[in-house]
């Protein structure tokens, strides 16, 4: 490899007559920010234990109101990218949101895109553009860019769910930002109803319109359905996993983000393809080892980590007896529309 120049190599005079015109050699810099043959990410394999964050996420709810917090969350940040940049990976933030019995948290619209992956609790829900989205373990619901979201809670235990957000990106980009509104009317016509089920929309209302976010809300219940179903139909299938799309254009349901949900049978260890994006795994069933690289990591329900892009990742469901369930979330999308998507095993 050609031996670059240093910074130190050049004369002091020159480097200060450089700052004063706002200038910046390239060549000392150039392999930190173009190294060869791949990236050298900052992310850094890390863990979140449930059991660990809910009792401070609880303590948080007697400490701070939610008048004073509006949203009250805990963000999962990865230390390779310093806790004070709150982000998982370069294009992902994660943070687990609690809500109480009897709160609302006002609706307000932004930015970046966001998701719930709802984590405990029964009796809450989101709003979005009108359409009251109930809340239950498992449940995936959006809050696209600029759509009017809020929260409330009608039950008799404390709800949390994981936020995941395309916040970062965003931010580093200068266009983030949010807005503030009073309480939404909610509408008595779900947006997702006609996709309630797979394959058959009502006829007489059904206009394909390319509409950005057909549905909001994507039940657990039916998502789990779809890969047990897909074990039993397809033996001989190792990899079980599927893709929240828009029912109505056949894309991801967000467009900077990928989700998915995986299923992985007792006993059974899966390698996924090494690709350039970060991903997120978020334990919704069952245990697992999941190893990045040579790290490994104990996963049980509700537990999350993270794996920077470029990296092997093989997951072993730790019960001999019982499947395992995991929500990913990943930066495919974005990889995708900037054309630096690379899958490294084909």
């Amino acid at each position: 490899m050609r031996d670059l120049g240093k910074l130190e190599d050049l004369p002091q005079e020159y480097r200060d007559a450089l700052t004063e015109q706002n200038l910046v050699p390239l060549w000392p810099s150039l392999r930190g920010v173009m190294p060869p043959h791949k990236p050298s990410p900052r992310t850094q394999p890390t863990v979140w234990r449930y059991a660990n964050i809910k009792p401070l996420l609880i303590e948080a709810g007697e400490l701070t109101p939610i008048e004073k917090a509006e949203r009250r969350v805990l963000v999962l940040a990865n230390p390779g990218h310093t806790l004070e940049k709150m982000q998982a990976s370069s294009a992902i933030y994660l943070g687990m949101q609690l809500l109480l019995p009897g709160e609302w948290a006002p609706a307000h619209r932004h930015t970046p895109n966001a998701i719930r992956m709802i984590v405990e609790g029964e009796g809450a829900y989101t709003t979005v553009e009108g359409e009251k989205c109930p809340m239950s373990r498992g449940d995936l619901i959006l809050t696209p860019t600029g759509m009017w979201h809020e929260h409330g809670h009608d039950g008799t235990d404390p709800v949390i769910w994981l936020d995941v957000l395309d916040l970062p990106i965003v931010y580093y980009i200068e266009a983030s930002y949010h807005e503030e509104s009073g309480k939404q009317e909610q509408s008595k016509n779900s947006n997702g109803s006609k996709y309630r089920f797979g394959g058959v929309v009502p006829t007489p209302m059904f206009d394909r319109s390319n509409k950005p976010y057909a549905m909001y809300r994507y039940p657990w219940m039916d998502v789990r359905q779809t890969l047990v179903t897909m074990g039993e139909d397809f033996p001989e299938m190792d990899f079980l996993q599927v893709t929240y799309i828009n029912p109505e254009t056949g894309l991801d349901a967000e467009n900077i983000l990928g989700f998915y949900a995986m299923m992985v049978r007792p006993g059974q260890q899966v390698s996924l393809p090494v690709r350039s994006p970060a991903m997120v795994f978020h334990m919704i069933e069952g245990s697992s080892e999941i190893t990045i690289s040579e790290q490994s990591f104990q996963l049980i329900k509700a537990d999350t980590c993270c794996a920077p892009g470029y990296t092997p990742v093989q997951i072993k469901n730790t019960s001999s007896t019982d499947p395992c369930f995991i929500f990913i979330a990943d930066e495919t999308p974005l990889h995708k529309k900037l054309g630096v998507f690379e899958n490294r095993t084909k």
